[in-house]
């Protein structure tokens, strides 16, 4: 934590809280996270804030589809398209955020 980044870090404090506070198991807890933030309609940076998460808990490509197709009668095609495009959007820079750390690294 730093002083640089205190909203991520309360961001990153209330996920480690909500993680510790659930009783369900931590691949389910993804399961409801992802639900939810297809639900919102959240912007892909809150998908990225998950990704990590997600994939520790063993989720896949199939059980994000999963979770999308469950919800989609709920909260309207419109939605789940819109989450699948950010879903897309947060893999994307997951995938640059990690090219720029393996250059630094070998720069380094």
């Amino acid at each position: 934590m730093t002083d640089d980044t205190p909203v991520l870090d309360l961001v990153a404090r209330m996920t480690a809280d909500s993680l510790a506070t659930s009783t369900l198991p931590n691949d389910e807890l993804m399961l409801v996270r992802l639900a939810a933030l297809v639900a919102v309609d959240a912007p892909a940076a809150s998908y990225l804030a998950n990704l990590g998460a997600a994939v520790d808990a063993g989720l896949d490509v199939e059980d994000v589809q999963g979770v999308l197709a469950a919800v989609a009668p709920i909260v309207g095609t419109a939605r789940a398209v819109s989450a699948t495009n950010k879903i897309t959007q947060a893999l994307g820079l997951a995938i640059d955020l990690a090219t720029l750390e393996l250059l630094a690294e070998e720069g380094s």
